[in-house]
């Protein structure tokens, strides 16, 4: 693979959005992922993971792959210490605000998961909630009456909605909780909610303050909507061939998709090119 211009010589850091981007649509870490992860991380140059998901969720890819950086969750709202699990930073929807957006999402037949703690709550439980436990390995937990049982700050809010009618959904919400919410979608038939403050971009940002990173020499990579902050404050932003639309419209370059390891065929390529 040959380089584009404008890709720095000096890269500090790579930023890697996890799902379809360095894992799979199967949600596995390929061979050739993890060899150039490692061989990254050995030349001194962190695979700094920024994912939407919960920190419990994206321990095990962490442990597998052997990365012990800061990693950025929950779009931004955290960062989080891989190994004592402790949050370096944290921010939360505001709680009044969080138990309107519950009330409103319940009101117009959407009952959202509700992440407080590194743990997911719903008032009850689901197909898809069923589906999420089973695929994240993860406990998911009923409490009834969502809005009257929160009593601490969620982190996120997720909405499950059908593709079709997500964009209506979204309207909605962004109408009502406008700068009160950060609002995106990660996959077609997810509508993510967060404190307006955060994003990706800001999670990286707060990353790259810790490990003294330069915006400039930081590359990153990702495939959703809720990777356009992430790419837009590196120095370089990727994105895989099969990104949402806004991505590759944003991104200064282009990859392989996961399934094809394009982020490490990105890593491996760079390395080879360093004298």
């Amino acid at each position: 693979m040959i380089l584009p211009p404008g890709f720095p010589r000096d890269v500090q850091a790579f930023a890697c959005d996890l799902d379809r981007t360095l894992a799979g649509h199967d949600g596995l870490l390929r061979p050739r992922t993890l060899a150039a992860i490692a061989r990254s991380r050995a030349a001194g140059i962190p695979v700094i993971v920024v994912t939407g998901r919960m920190f419990r969720s994206v321990r095990p890819y962490l442990e597998q792959a052997g990365i012990d950086d800061p990693v950025v969750c929950y779009q931004g709202a955290a960062v989080v210490d891989p190994l004592s699990g402790a949050f370096l930073l944290h921010e939360p929807i505001p709680l009044e605000v969080a138990r309107e957006t519950i009330s409103a999402l319940t009101d117009a037949g959407y009952s959202p998961n509700c992440y407080v703690d590194d743990r997911l709550f719903v008032a009850r439980h689901t197909e898809y909630s069923r589906l999420y436990a089973e695929f994240q390995h993860l406990p998911v937990t009923e409490v009834g009456d969502l809005a009257a049982w929160l009593e601490s700050p969620p982190t996120k809010l997720v909405a499950v909605a059908d593709p079709d009618h997500l964009p209506r959904l979204r309207a909605t919400i962004e109408e009502r909780f406008a700068g009160r919410l950060f609002v995106t979608t990660s996959l077609p038939y997810l509508l993510e909610l967060g404190n307006p403050a955060v994003s990706k971009g800001t999670g990286l940002a707060f990353v790259a303050g810790r490990l003294g990173l330069d915006a400039s020499r930081v590359v990153s990579f990702g495939d959703g909507e809720n990777d356009i902050e992430l790419i837009e404050w590196a120095g370089f932003g990727i994105a895989v061939e099969d990104a949402h639309p806004l991505l590759l419209e944003r991104a200064d370059w282009t990859c392989p998709s996961a399934e094809q390891e394009g982020v490490a065929a990105v890593i491996g390529s760079y390395l080879d090119s360093r004298p």
